[in-house]
């Protein structure tokens, strides 16, 4: 098994410190001198762990002054109402979406199984990026089905907002009824969007929304950015 490289652990070192708050938004971290000490590694070592955390958004050089917290990681609860826009807003943060595509095809096993849909049933496809204070920290792909909300794709490009555009269509209201996580590598497609490096951790996550009567009505599927969301529980 490969070993991670010094630069990495090192970003991932300062990137738990930011997280876990031991530096806050704006502060000086440590000078290259000072981590290549700290680390027994050189200061072209400490350079590129910085860079790295630079490319992420986690810190900025200012000329002559040093290195500093440019942001920390967004909390994102996870529970029985994940609402992405409550959620960053509770975080500090502006939230925001891009859309990337809209478009209707056929369910394939899995999301027809999810949806309790028959193999080829006609499908919504919601594919975007979920920014925070303009920063995309998740690549997501939310399916509907099609023939229960017929106008649900007008709706999302309309307030691109999943909540009120199922409102729009008649459901009032859906709870988390499953949610799954794994810890993955960023594909090429998918560091691209993200900004991130090619094999950078992401957590990949697969959460199915049912209305008040357990019908289900989104499969959800989001590749967060591993060094810029905190991943929280919540029983709500």
């Amino acid at each position: 098994m490969s070993k991670t490289p010094i630069w990495k652990s090192i970003s991932l070192s300062l990137t738990s410190d930011i997280a876990e708050g031991r530096y806050q938004t704006g502060d000086r971290i440590p000078t290259e001198a000072q981590l290549a000490a700290k680390h027994g590694v050189n200061r072209h070592t400490v350079r590129r762990a910085l860079s790295d955390m630079a490319k992420q958004g986690l810190v900025h050089a200012r000329r002559g002054a040093g290195v500093f917290v440019a942001a920390r990681p967004t909390d994102y609860p996870i529970g029985k109402r994940v609402r992405y826009h409550k959620n960053i807003s509770a975080s500090g943060k502006i939230p925001g979406k891009q859309i990337l595509s809209l478009t209707t095809r056929a369910a394939d096993e899995a999301e027809a199984d999810a949806l309790q849909l028959n193999t080829g049933d006609p499908v919504h496809v919601y594919d975007g990026l979920s920014l925070a204070d303009g920063q995309p920290i998740g690549l997501f792909q939310s399916v509907f089905p099609a023939l229960r909300f017929p106008d649900l794709l007008k709706a999302l490009q309309d307030t691109q907002s999943v909540t009120k555009a199922l409102q729009t269509c008649g459901v009032s209201d859906y709870t988390r009824i499953s949610t799954r996580l794994t810890a993955r590598a960023a594909t090429a497609t998918q560091a691209l969007h993200l900004h991130l490096s090619e094999g950078a951790p992401v957590l990949f996550s697969t959460g199915i929304n049912a209305d008040p009567d357990g019908n289900p009505v989104e499969l959800g599927r989001t590749v967060f950015a591993g060094e810029r969301v905190t991943l929280t529980l919540n029983e709500d």
